[in-house]
């Protein structure tokens, strides 16, 4: 979810989703956009528990299919070549693009070709221990 902090529209700028009737669902993280006279900046977390990382996958691999109990995550393709497995959808996202993931769903993040970098934010509590594999390419499932 993008919020804008002016008024002008944003080429990249999508409809939010459908709100999760589940009140202990944490809601949406909000992808602030803040415009400058240099340009703008997105703010992705503010004063709030959360874990940044960029994954690194080598061309042609992929991680396990996974969910977490504990945490949601944000991804944001930094490279062209991503592949995103998300609840049995694959997406094939534009740099940039980002997709949420919430705990217990299954995901996975691959190449399609050429190494690719994924900046994941993940949101509540992280612990790399909260990791159920599903499958796995490389015998960990």
């Amino acid at each position: 979810m993008t919020v804008q902090t002016d008024a002008r529209p944003q080429p990249d700028a999508r409809p939010e989703p459908a709100a999760r009737p589940d009140p202990a669902v944490r809601p949406d993280p909000a992808v602030e956009t803040e415009r400058r006279p240099w340009g703008s900046f997105e703010r992705f977390t503010l004063n709030e528990p959360s874990t940044v990382k960029i994954i690194h996958v080598a061309a042609g691999q992929r991680l396990s299919l996974q969910r977490h109990r504990d945490r949601d995550e944000l991804w944001v393709a930094l490279d062209p070549g991503a592949v995103f497995e998300v609840a049995g959808r694959r997406i094939l996202p534009e740099v940039g693009e980002r997709v949420l993931i919430r705990a217990g769903d299954t995901h996975r993040l691959g190449s399609d070709g050429p190494p690719v970098r994924v900046m994941e934010i993940a949101f509540g509590h992280f612990d790399e221990d909260d990791i159920e594999r599903l499958e796995d390419d490389h015998g960990r499932a």
